[in-house]
């Protein structure tokens, strides 16, 4: 069993729409299963464009449908000591985890993956921005990131040693 709890970082573009989406949706599945005090999750943005701003009004809707309340988080930038901090980061899309294993440097902690790595037969390769859409896409969005949620616990719990938890 880790000593520490397992970090986890969502990343996307600016840290308002579908990161702070899948920071929620994680972590209702983590307390689903009463693995809270086993995890640390956060999320960020490669972007500063929107640091110090709430989700996107219609993350924070189509989180509070499915009953996770996200209206707290603040939009951050991704920084250096996140690749310290973190045992992983999540990527949305291809743009933010090539941005990521960049910014990452050759002795950083973090392993850096794709969001759609996790989710079985995943139709698509990155987690779709919704931004510029109506509130359908932000639905679409909240799909994939729930359909994901839990095969990426069950990865970081065998990681960790303590199996699926489910």
């Amino acid at each position: 069993m880790a000593d520490r709890p397992t970090h986890v970082l969502f990343l996307c573009l600016g840290n308002i729409c579908r990161s702070p989406l899948a920071e929620g949706v994680f972590r209702a599945e983590v307390e689903r299963r009463g693995l809270g005090a086993a995890y640390v999750v956060d999320s960020a943005g490669t972007g500063a464009w929107h640091a110090g701003e709430p989700p996107d009004r219609r993350s924070v809707a189509v989180a509070r449908k499915h009953g996770v309340d996200i209206s707290a988080q603040r939009a951050r930038q991704l920084a250096p000591e996140d690749f310290e901090r973190f045992d992983w980061i999540v990527a949305m899309d291809g743009d933010n985890l090539r941005i990521a294993r960049q910014r990452a440097g050759s002795g950083a902690r973090a392993r850096v993956a794709r969001f759609t790595s996790f989710v079985p037969d995943a139709s698509v390769d990155d987690v779709p921005d919704p931004y510029y859409g109506g509130p359908e896409g932000f639905d679409d969005v909240y799909r994939l990131l729930a359909a994901g949620a839990g095969p990426l616990l069950d990865v970081l719990e065998a990681e960790a040693g303590r199996g699926p938890s489910r």
